[in-house]
């Protein structure tokens, strides 16, 4: 009997985990939170306890997860009218809109509350990065203008400022460089996707820069924000001491993300586009990476 209720309970768990995981765009997820460990292992001063690193990671990973999931909500209506998006759990009505709203309430309560217990001002950029995201972001900017992306870089960028924050204990030079260098790779990820599903975006009434401003004038921002995002990872890379070998392969990815961009420009296609698009994730993940084993 009481195996019986335990293959139930965890029948039951399997199933809301199967429905509710989606809704933390789990690889979107992971990659914020891979830059505040990044921004925390930057510091290194001297040795990051592991105490530190798993209230980071349970911290960011709640408010993260939980904003998502607030945002996912409140954008169901258009997440129903895009082919990519209609079988998401909200948007099918796999989920009630009131159980999301809570759960992602809770998530984010949880997140920022424990970020302030265990730094002050690290739990203050936390909670920063959420309010831009979801009230800024997602409910004031989205729908109204393709600006919106800015902010929707700033807040991105809050995770590997939080994780500097809490290594530091003050927001310094090279927090904010790191920070910046999210802000410009945000236009590299979201516009070459934007470009990609152009016609979604265009039903479901967002404005973004390809469908206000042109392709053309997408690809030259994509450029640029590519320049400006590699030499700032390479300034606070040197600033902080990396080792040269570590420098080079910074530079190696740099380069290849600016060829992939001037070529998009150049001769601009479907295939192209998308292999930017993927090759921004990649550069970001291992650029990430570099930042979290590097030795002085």
């Amino acid at each position: 009997m009481r195996k019986i209720i335990m293959k139930r309970i965890l029948g039951e768990f399997r199933n809301i985990f199967s429905l509710y995981w989606p809704l933390t765009k789990s690889l979107q997820t992971g990659l914020l939170l891979l830059t505040g460990i990044a921004g925390l292992m930057s510091a290194r001063c001297p040795i990051i306890h592991w105490t530190t690193l798993l209230g980071l990671v349970v911290s960011l990973f709640l408010a993260i997860a939980g904003s998502t999931i607030i945002n996912m909500w409140f954008d169901r209506d258009i997440d129903a009218r895009m082919e990519r998006t209609c079988n998401r759990p909200l948007a099918s009505g796999k989920v009630s809109p009131s159980e999301a709203l809570r759960v992602g309430l809770v998530l984010s309560l949880l997140g920022v509350a424990l970020a302030i217990f265990i730094n002050t001002l690290y739990g203050l950029v936390v909670f920063t990065g959420l309010f831009i995201d979801v009230i800024i972001y997602t409910i004031w900017l989205k729908r109204r203008t393709a600006w919106s992306i800015v902010w929707g870089g700033i807040s991105g960028g809050m995770p590997i400022l939080a994780g500097r924050v809490l290594g530091m204990n003050q927001i310094d030079g090279v927090g904010i460089l790191l920070t910046i260098a999210i802000l410009f790779w945000i236009p590299t990820h979201i516009l070459t996707f934007n470009m990609r599903n152009f016609n979604d975006y265009k039903s479901a009434g967002i404005p973004t820069f390809p469908s206000v401003y042109g392709f053309s004038i997408t690809r030259l921002t994509i450029a640029l924000s590519s320049i400006i995002s590699a030499l700032s990872i390479g300034i606070a890379g040197f600033w902080i001491g990396m080792q040269w070998g570590f420098l080079r392969v910074l530079g190696v990815l740099s380069a290849g993300l600016f060829v992939l961009a001037i070529m998009s420009i150049r001769k601009p296609s479907d295939m192209l586009n998308f292999g930017l698009f993927k090759y921004a994730s990649l550069y970001m993940l291992t650029s990430m990476f570099l930042l979290s084993i590097y030795i002085r």
